[in-house]
């Protein structure tokens, strides 16, 4: 099954952008506009917001499909991530991962900072988070701080952000074995992990490393209580996860469903856990199951015009 790798037409239409964050660091994203033929405005727009050691480039292949599908899709390198690290950190790609000054907070922001972009460029359109992994938490802490501006969630490889529902030990610790490569954890298509290596935008250090213990305390919290009540408005919330995934995995996954439900009020929340999947649903053996999900789940609640 082709990985990600495999799809450049996601990028062939790209336009990349950037703008300077509060502490001066220039963000480089993406906007892959919508191909569909609908009308002049897009069904709605997703922020895609990646891992750590990741980048925005590696996520070719949904972003085709949302494209396709009739979103435009903008998707950011995050504080010290991708091509936004690398020229953050003078193109020291032994520093890839390492947030700057300003720490998560500022990562956190900078993020916000592109959502009033997105809002800028498309005044009442639907816009929708997909976040994976990290990008998921830093989802959950958006539509926590500015729960009236989003219409809709997508967490992927995500988990309840509490210290008992996060894996701390290594995560390629159940593939541990003399020809381990150390990303086996990623996906259970082998040259998932080999691209990840050999990819000159990602690294392997350790999340605990990259950040810090400050900034990696701060990923812990929970939904917001009264999310919808703050919102206006039900958000639709929707958790993918595979089932021998080692960040949280599906425990932690009905548990963050739960508190979405219990604490944030909130009615539409699905989650969908595949079999024999790890961590990159996206990257996944299934990857075409898990889009077409994708895709019908948002044609449920943003139907084409």
């Amino acid at each position: 099954m082709p990985s990600d790798h495999d799809h450049p037409d996601a990028r062939s239409r790209s336009e990349e952008r950037t703008f300077a964050d509060d502490h001066g660091v220039e963000i480089v994203y993406d906007v892959h506009p919508a191909s569909a033929p609908t009308t002049d405005a897009p069904r709605g727009v997703v922020q895609l917001l990646h891992g750590v050691g990741d980048h925005a480039g590696r996520y070719a292949a949904v972003i085709g499909a949302l494209t396709a599908a009739g979103f435009t899709v903008y998707a950011d390198d995050h504080r010290g991530h991708g091509r936004t690290g690398m020229r953050q950190h003078g193109g020291d790609a032994s520093r890839l991962g390492r947030l700057g000054v300003g720490g998560l907070p500022a990562a956190v922001e900078a993020c916000w900072r592109l959502t009033r972009v997105i809002r800028d460029d498309h005044p009442g359109v639907p816009l929708i988070l997909l976040g994976h992994s990290w990008g998921s938490f830093l989802a959950q802490m958006l539509l926590d701080r500015h729960p009236d501006a989003y219409d809709a969630a997508i967490l992927t490889g995500s988990a309840l952000r509490t210290p008992l529902s996060l894996n701390a030990a290594p995560l390629n610790a159940r593939w541990k074995g003399p020809d381990a490569l150390g990303t086996e954890w990623l996906s259970t298509d082998p040259a998932v992990g080999r691209a990840f290596l050999d990819d000159p935008l990602t690294t392997t250090t350790p999340l605990l490393r990259l950040f810090g213990p400050v900034d990696a305390a701060r990923l812990y919290g929970r939904p917001r209580r009264g999310l919808r009540a703050a919102a206006g408005h039900d958000v639709p919330v929707l958790l993918m996860v595979g089932r021998d995934d080692p960040v949280g995995g599906p425990l932690s996954v009905h548990r963050l469903a739960r508190a979405y439900r219990e604490r944030g009020g909130l009615d539409d929340v699905t989650t969908l856990v595949y079999p024999d999947a790890r961590h990159e649903l996206f990257n996944e053996v299934a990857q075409a199951e898990v889009r077409a999900d994708l895709l019908a789940w948002l044609d449920a609640r943003f139907p084409p015009r």
